[in-house]
């Protein structure tokens, strides 16, 4: 069952922020997010926080200072996903700008695994690295960092996901989720953190006179890759990460962007003077994915790393490709996944666990993404690994913290699940093949315990509804301009319509002709084939519709019901 819920929006805050210059309808929805003065939408990077307050960001920066001060060979250990290679990629760009002798080792993860495993240590040794910095992984790598230890290779782990029970015996951990650390953005991703890292070593060099006779670098040319990681790890927009959101899109905005940016929105038909959270999130994050979902992440590295714009744009051709052989198999796997759950009882269970012999590995997540969307329900997707073993693929809902669950997992069944790491909303893990019915039953259980007996229902949070004066284009406009992304959301309307027409567009999206008092509107519903009733309450999203050259207002209709 689906709710419409009205975010609580105090009008008092309303107009004191109306009083202080915001624009009346973002006024409201800015309220409706915990947003209760001006500043908290000031977005210059005065604003950001200091980088020491991160726990570990100074040593760090003394001793990568030290390192290229003494011409050590530093390698970057990156992850394969968007995130991981944005971070790469500042890394790469600013340890470069330093003067230091820097690579990166990206090894396939379906053969080496997740994070600095004993087998990566061992791979990147043939670098002949003085140290390794992991960026965007590392926090669980307890056998990896202690291999290099063993093998005479510093560690600087740089990392957000949560930590275990123990930390790795590193050099240095910076990771403003590990115990005692004051950082107040918890929710940083794995390319912010590599960003600050990296201003606290600028800071470092400057102390030491490194720039005395040559120009600073500066960082903020950064800060298009920072907006792109973050974003697309979906990590809470709390103020200090839509302030580098802000910053990254201010400069994309202008043109001030890296060629690698500059191809994929090239390749994805966008421009990036036009630049939005929606681009990052949904056409320039997923190219990027699909290297490392089905092929090696070492291609998004490349294209972001490169200072050629020719070939930037041959490497991200290659992306766009491998996005489009992502997108069929996805689709092949949710067609098998929606039979599959149509033969379970899916209405009374709790949770949903997944698992066809040839599915992909690398498209899992998505998958799991896409089931939890349709049926509301924690749901992992699961394909074979290596050895017997099962790799699980978790997307969560709100109030199910899913590393959570699975830590429940492995308190009451000790064993089960062999590896598990991840954040409330995803999370990753391995199992035996023979242990999956096992761990569907116990992961059952312990998201049952939590919910009840009645299972979840699906709530859409809604802005109210909306003054046909402000449904226009230029409302349409404005908004899609600002800030917006997980813990952060766009806002949502609900209002009642009447329905004057419908058709279906490509037998699978309901096309509507809507009459709200005296004014009409255009509305679609996306992947939805049912007939609508003659009245009905949407909840829906403006957007910017463009057809044959020209822009209109359209509602995006993610839900209705009888009015």
């Amino acid at each position: 069952m689906t709710t419409i819920q009205r975010r609580p929006a105090p009008p008092a805050r309303i107009q004191h922020l109306i009083d202080s210059g915001v624009d009346p309808l973002l006024a409201r929805i800015y309220c409706a997010r915990g947003v209760s003065a001006r500043a908290d939408l000031d977005y210059g990077l005065r604003g950001l926080l200091p980088p020491n307050q991160l726990t570990g960001a100074a040593e760090a920066a003394t001793l990568l200072a030290d390192a290229i001060e003494a011409d050590a060979r530093l390698v970057i250990v990156a992850d394969y996903d968007c995130d991981g290679a944005t971070a790469c990629a500042v890394g790469l760009r600013a340890l470069r700008a330093f003067g230091a002798q820097v690579a990166y080792l990206l090894p396939n993860r379906f053969e080496y695994g997740y994070g600095l495993t004993p087998a990566i240590v061992e791979l990147a040794a043939g670098l002949e690295p003085d140290v390794l910095i992991t960026v965007d992984n590392g926090i669980a790598s307890v056998e990896g960092v202690a291999a290099a230890r063993d093998a005479g290779i510093a560690t600087v782990i740089t990392d957000h996901h949560l930590p275990g029970d123990t930390l790795p015996e590193a050099d240095v951990i910076v990771n403003p989720n590990q115990p005692g650390c004051p950082f107040p953005s918890k929710a940083i991703a794995g390319v912010g953190v590599m960003f600050y890292v990296m201003l606290a070593l600028r800071a470092e060099l400057r102390a030491r006179g490194a720039f005395a006779d040559r120009a600073e670098p500066n960082l903020a040319e950064l800060l298009d890759l920072v907006a792109l990681g973050t974003v697309a790890d979906v990590v809470s927009l709390d103020h200090n990460n839509r302030i580098l959101v802000a910053q990254g899109l201010q400069r994309m905005r202008a043109g001030r962007v890296q060629p690698g940016i500059r191809a994929l929105f090239s390749v994805a038909g966008r421009e990036p003077e036009r630049a939005t959270t929606f681009d990052m999130g949904f056409a320039l994050g997923p190219r990027l994915n699909a290297a490392g979902r089905l092929a090696d992440m070492s291609l998004g590295i490349e294209c972001l790393a490169t200072d050629d714009l020719a070939r930037a744009l041959n490497i991200a051709r290659e992306l766009d490709a491998l996005n489009r052989e992502r997108r069929a198999i996805e689709a092949d796997m949710q067609a098998e996944a929606v039979l599959a759950i149509e033969s379970l009882d899916a209405g009374s269970r709790a949770t949903l666990s997944l698992f066809e012999p040839e599915w992909h590995q690398g498209v899992i997540g998505i998958l799991a993404g896409r089931i939890k969307e349709r049926w509301h329900r924690p749901t992992i997707a699961f394909a074979r690994g290596n050895d017997g073993e099962l790799k699980g693929s978790g997307r969560s809902i709100e109030g199910i913290h899913l590393r959570d669950a699975l830590d429940l997992v492995t308190k009451r069944e000790p064993g089960l699940i062999l590896r598990f790491g991840g954040h409330a909303m995803a999370a990753g893990l391995t199992i035996a093949e023979h242990d999956l019915e096992r761990f569907n039953a116990v992961f059952e259980a312990v998201v049952r315990a939590w919910v009840g007996e009645t299972p979840p229902e699906r709530r859409i949070d809604s802005d109210g509804p909306l003054d046909p004066g402000y449904m226009t284009l230029a409302s349409a406009q404005r908004l899609e301009r600002e800030i917006w992304g997980q813990g952060f959301p766009g806002p949502v309307f609900d209002d009642v319509f009447e329905v004057e027409n419908q058709r279906l567009l490509k037998d699978r999206h309901l096309k509507l002709a809507l009459r709200k008092g005296r004014s009409r509107f255009d509305g679609i519903r996306f992947n939805h084939a049912e007939t609508a009733p003659p009245a009905i309450r949407a909840a829906y999203r403006l957007s910017v519709n463009e057809f044959n050259g020209r822009s209109s207002v359209q509602l995006m209709i993610d839900y209705f019901e009888p009015a």
